[in-house]
């Protein structure tokens, strides 16, 4: 018969065992965002769950070969594609890997101190990049030609999806209060888009900017 402290150390030992064997798959040499320059991010109500849900539907719509998420956490064994509800890994980076056209592909995101939050900026990124592919502006090639890997699945085609640190928030980008209503931040966007709209002579990627702070605000 195990003691109760002798099991309880069994235990620790085994999780911490676990959290070691459960290592994302970040790419060699591509830069981390240092765990003292992650965010919070308090703007996103879905849960972990429903993020993973959503990006892989996004995958679904996009028409990707396959696809599979890397994280710190530990997934469960019955749904790999899913960390436990309740991970909380030390590293809550996120990587989506995937193939389409004969082609690999990944993004990564490493920017907020929740794995829900990474996970989630995934789900956004992707399907930013759906919609304007599907949109009437003539770019020169796929809007996910940045996130396309080298043959032999070399990591420095990889792709953050993160802005830079000096970056706007979404609604610094807008112009609205961090908590603006869904009505003023659809009216912001609407000028923004207008003025910056590359039919109008606008710029492209300021174009895209609004598009994807107008997205993550009312998400």
């Amino acid at each position: 018969m195990i003691r109760p402290k002798l099991a309880r150390a069994r235990r620790i030992l085994d999780m911490q065992q676990t959290k070691q064997e459960s290592r994302i798959d970040w790419p060699t040499g591509f830069d981390r965002t240092p765990a003292a320059e992650q965010t919070r991010n308090n703007r996103f109500k879905k849960s972990l769950r429903q993020s993973i849900d959503d990006l892989a539907d996004e995958f679904e719509r996009v028409g990707v070969d396959d696809w599979r998420l890397s994280t710190g956490a530990e997934h469960q064994k019955e749904n790999p594609r899913y960390p436990y509800a309740d991970a909380s890994p030390d590293d809550p980076g996120a990587v989506a890997r995937w193939r389409m056209d004969g082609e690999q592909y990944a993004v990564a995101c490493d920017r907020y101190s929740g794995l829900r939050d990474n996970i989630r900026t995934l789900y956004l990124y992707i399907r930013e990049k759906r919609k304007m592919e599907n949109r009437p502006v003539a770019t020169g090639e796929s809007e996910f030609a940045n996130a396309r890997l080298p043959p032999g699945d070399d990591d420095r085609g990889m792709v953050v999806a993160r802005p830079p640190a000096d970056e706007k928030e979404p609604h610094e980008v807008l112009g609205v209060a961090p908590e603006a209503p869904e009505g003023v931040i659809k009216a912001a966007a609407r000028e923004l888009k207008k003025e910056n709209h590359p039919d109008n002579g606008g710029d492209t990627t300021a174009f895209k900017r609004v598009v994807s702070a107008e997205t993550e605000l009312l998400e």
